[in-house]
């Protein structure tokens, strides 16, 4: 399929409900309101295809951008690349999902998530917490680098309260992955869980609530659930 063609697939796929859903939550035009579940369909037919997930995110469509990442092949996007797309990550469900999956999936995954914590735009920031939350999740505790994600919980306990709003959110995801993800850091998650407290973000009037990190841990620690890691950040 050409990304024309995916684009057609796109509209007839839209859906007026979906696509009111997404723009309370900050989608923008232009995109159809296509659910995810018939963006898997798209999928099936493209598989992993490096080449058309580029092309459909430099398209600026929402539904296709998110479609490039569920496509996008971890082993052959660059850096460069990802830095392009977290750029031009405009909302939430890009900024905060699409690209830290991807980049989280690939060997610099780590490294690209400490750098975009460091801006100052938010939705650049608000994707290199969910990388770095994303990288635990896919990455053996081995293969982690557990002191600088410890120092890391400890920058987010410090800083979350003054952090902007998506940062925000973020931050509170990172500490409850780690507190999920990482053994080692469980305890040490659950401590800074408990002194951030509940975190306030402006949902934008929506109904969606952000999750109480405490709690979180402590479901996982009870379902012995921890140190459990997943086959792909995507879904």
């Amino acid at each position: 399929m050409t990304a024309k063609e995916i684009l057609n697939q796109l509209e007839a796929y839209g859906n007026e409900r979906t696509k009111t859903t997404l723009m309370k939550h900050g989608a923008q035009e232009p995109f159809f309101g296509v659910k995810v579940a018939d963006l898997k369909k798209v999928l099936k037919k493209t598989k992993k295809n490096h080449k058309l997930s580029l092309e459909l995110y430099k398209t600026g469509n929402s539904d296709a951008m998110y479609l490039a990442g569920l496509m996008a092949d971890e082993t052959q996007i660059t850096k460069e690349q990802l830095n392009n797309w977290v750029e031009n990550a405009y909302w939430s469900y890009l900024s905060e999902y699409t690209v830290p999956w991807v980049a989280s999936e690939t060997k610099y995954g780590f490294d690209l998530g400490l750098e975009w914590i460091k801006s100052n735009k938010e939705n650049v920031a608000s994707a290199g917490w969910s990388t770095l939350a994303n990288y635990s999740a896919v990455n053996q505790d081995e293969d982690l680098d557990i002191d600088r994600y410890r120092k890391l919980l400890k920058k987010a306990e410090q800083e979350i309260h003054s952090a902007q709003n998506r940062v925000k959110y973020t931050m509170n995801g990172f500490v409850i992955a780690i507190g999920s993800h990482i053994k080692e850091l469980t305890s040490e998650a659950a401590k800074v869980s408990e002194m951030i407290g509940k975190i306030s973000v402006d949902m934008n009037g929506t109904a969606c609530k952000v999750p109480y990190a405490k709690e979180y841990i402590q479901k996982i620690i009870d379902k012995q659930r921890v140190g459990r890691k997943k086959k792909t950040a995507r879904c």
